[in-house]
């Protein structure tokens, strides 16, 4: 069954993760509400050398045409779009993922500021009581990081770090990234074949 999934990107490293993500969500026929901030373009300029645009038709015309998917599964929106269906409760997706979350966002996510689409659509899924995966990556994190980090998780907010296993002897750069994606999708309940799970893995003598 389809589902309807906001992805946030924010400036943390690991851009990577995100596109990724978004590869198999449509490549799924699931519908991606795309949201991403600023820092988020320039991150994805110097690690992927991908160029978002900041007028959301550009992106969306981009990435249609980046990933061959149906025109109606993807739709992106300004950081302060707040006419955005994802800014209400009443137009939630059905899941929410902010990958990769800086530290500033999971901190503004954890005090409830709303100060942009990214953190309202955020507090939307905690308040309408949805799925929100975090997918932050820094290290080593301060007190400050894991207090946020504990107070979210203790309402269900998952914590997803992007921490690769190696367990699944990852030969590339790609089985590593699949890695982690591949926990995300566990998350939202989307069935993936990225990686060999662990009762499968046929170890040696």
């Amino acid at each position: 069954m389809s589902k309807t999934i906001t992805l946030a990107l924010t400036g943390a490293s690991g851009m990577g993760y995100a596109m990724r993500l978004l590869e198999v969500l449509l490549d799924g026929g699931h519908m991606v509400y795309l949201v991403y901030s600023q820092a988020a373009q320039f991150v994805a300029k110097q690690e992927l050398d991908l160029a978002l645009p900041s007028r959301t038709a550009e992106t969306r015309a981009m990435l249609l045409e980046r990933y061959g998917c149906r025109p109606e599964q993807l739709h992106v929106f300004a950081r302060e779009d707040w006419l955005a269906p994802i800014a209400s409760g009443t137009g939630a997706a059905d899941a929410m993922v902010v990958c990769p979350c800086t530290m500033g966002a999971l901190s503004a996510i954890a005090s409830g500021a709303s100060d942009n689409l990214i953190e309202r659509a955020a507090d939307v899924m905690i308040k309408e009581g949805r799925k929100l995966v975090l997918v932050p990556r820094e290290t080593p994190l301060s007190p400050i990081h894991l207090e946020n980090m504990l107070k979210l998780a203790r309402i269900g907010v998952v914590m997803l770090a992007a921490n690769p296993g190696f367990y699944h002897q990852p030969a590339t750069l790609q089985d590593i990234v699949d890695f982690i994606v591949a926990k995300i999708l566990d998350q939202l309940g989307v069935e993936h074949d990225l990686m060999t799970r662990w009762g499968d893995i046929k170890l040696a003598d």
